[in-house]
């Protein structure tokens, strides 16, 4: 009985190690899908931050160039009467519009919805699906 034993386990064993390897490569296949997807996500991500950025610095010097031109225009408009006022206006809106701008970018970068979601959400179900 013993060498009954010892054929079976024997014979059971090329079926676990073959079992266990396409496991292995099953879980090496999904890892390697969601590297694609994630190197995917972060080349999307930089060119859209990149193509962002480009607008934002390109629209803020032609509206610094504009606000500061009309700030020139209305100082010297007005520089006969109230010179002192007019430089004091537009210094207070220059920097309360800098102050709120700076504040409200730091709110969005705290804000949204982050990066690489998909690949979270993607292993997350990864994740659900291997524990069930």
């Amino acid at each position: 009985m013993p060498a009954a034993d010892s054929a079976d386990t024997a014979a059971s064993r090329p079926g676990f190690v073959s079992r266990l390897r396409g496991l292995l490569a099953d879980a090496l296949e999904l890892a390697h899908v969601r590297l694609e997807l994630l190197a995917l996500e972060a080349r999307e991500e930089s060119a859209r931050l990149l193509a962002v950025l480009l607008c934002a610095l390109a629209a803020a010097a032609f509206l610094c160039l504009g606000l500061a031109f009309l700030a020139v225009f209305l100082t010297v408009l007005l520089w006969d009467e109230h010179r002192l006022l007019a430089l004091g206006v537009f210094t207070a809106l220059f920097l309360g519009g800098g102050a709120g701008l700076a504040w409200l970018a730091l709110a969005r970068a705290r804000d949204g919805r982050g990066w690489f979601a998909a690949t979270r959400q993607e292993l997350a179900r990864d994740c659900e699906r291997l524990r069930s």
